[in-house]
């Protein structure tokens, strides 16, 4: 019976996630509307551009597959067994990720300096 109660109450939990979001963000234009504001100018918005967004994600990546791969050879040289490498496996990983993303910073800050004087 275990397993099922799982997928049952997955279901259920989701279910009501999605309608919750629903009825707050009913609510939320109910009252925009009440105060005179459109709602439909809180949506339409354009955020700023993102012309990095594929370097950042690049970076990410290839810092996450560092990280699994600095891992894995970590924890096949060390010879730790495999409940303690889930730690090292995951530290890795949002380390090298992390760098990832510092260096996507710093490449997209040298570039706007150069572009903005």
């Amino acid at each position: 019976m275990g397993p099922e109660l799982v997928f049952i109450s997955l279901f259920v939990c989701t279910t009501a996630m999605v309608f919750g979001i629903r009825y707050m963000s009913n609510k939320e234009k109910m009252a925009m509307i009440e105060r005179g504001i459109d709602p439909g100018i809180a949506r339409s918005r354009q955020s700023a551009p993102t012309p990095f967004l594929s370097l950042k994600f690049g970076l990410l990546m290839v810092g996450l597959g560092l990280g699994i791969l600095t891992a894995l050879f970590c924890v096949l040289q060390a010879g730790i067994d495999d409940e303690e490498a889930v730690a090292v496996y995951f530290g890795s990983i949002f380390i090298f990720g992390g760098l990832g993303l510092i260096v996507s910073y710093v490449v997209e800050k040298k570039w706007l300096d150069q572009h903005n004087n």
